[in-house]
């Protein structure tokens, strides 16, 4: 089990583990063995826009580059993009997204999460991304924004 960082606001809890790396938009990457990665959406941004009725993550042998669309999650709220984090290729899609895409929800961290990929340049993708302790900086600004809005 990993350790997280937390904050409470209200009933709601959000946490960020602290064994991978984030992008801004708060999708994760958890080395896995030499060159790979499982990716999954962090807790904040699986809260934020809702139960995940359907999740849609491109096929084992995509190539793609970080930034391109790996996925397409659909809410009660949205319809939301996420964009890989890493460049290289979709190994494994998570087959439980095909009957429970709320595990997701449900398990952001472990059971929930989207792809494994080979990396194609490992070390210069987890360069551009998140420390966890800096991920939760931008979440605890985004959660600011959202709480604005209220």
């Amino acid at each position: 089990m990993p350790e997280y960082l937390e904050t409470t606001v209200g009933k709601f809890t959000f946490r960020v583990a602290t064994d991978r790396l984030y992008t801004g938009q708060g999708i994760w990457v958890k080395p896995e063995t030499k060159g790979s990665v499982r990716v999954g959406l962090a807790d904040f941004p699986q809260q934020s826009n809702g139960d995940i009725a359907f999740a849609s993550v491109k096929p084992a042998g995509t190539k793609l580059e970080a930034g391109e669309s790996l996925a397409d999650i659909e809410t009660i709220k949205a319809m939301v993009e996420l964009l890989s984090p890493v460049g290289g290729t979709v190994v494994e899609v998570n087959p439980a997204l095909d009957l429970q895409p709320e595990i997701v929800n449900q398990d952001p961290y472990d059971r929930g999460w989207l792809a494994i990929m080979e990396t194609t340049d490992l070390e210069a993708d987890c360069a551009r991304l998140l420390e966890p302790s800096a991920y939760f900086s931008v979440m605890l600004g985004q959660l600011q924004e959202e709480l604005k809005k209220l």
